[in-house]
């Protein structure tokens, strides 16, 4: 199973693993990462499972789509490197990712 390497907004460091096919939103909701929200359900609807992917890590994940572009404008303190959560699905290639979560309004 995939790790996933959450930093929360406290700093605290959080590894999890995660079924392949799960996305990094279920993944910190299944193991109480502080910070997501996911008040939506994961539906892309509402922008609090908001994170900031690692740099190095971009290049790996699937092109962002419209809806995803489109929420994330009503995220708090959108950067280029911000992404929702709900929308990456885990794959055996991202082993390893690492994410900081963003403010989500807690």
């Amino acid at each position: 199973m995939p790790t996933i390497v959450f930093i929360q907004q406290d700093g605290t460091r959080r590894e999890v693993q995660v079924p392949v096919g799960h996305t990094v939103m279920e993944a910190a909701v299944d193991n109480g990462v502080r910070g997501v929200l996911a008040e939506c359900g994961g539906a892309c609807a509402c922008a609090t499972c908001h994170a900031y992917v690692d740099q190095a890590w971009l290049p790996k994940l699937r092109p962002m789509e419209d809806m995803e572009d489109a929420m994330l404008d009503t995220a708090v303190d959108r950067r280029p490197n911000s992404r929702l959560t709900c929308q990456i699905e885990v794959t055996p290639e991202l082993d390893g990712l690492l994410v900081t979560v963003a403010q989500n309004g807690n």
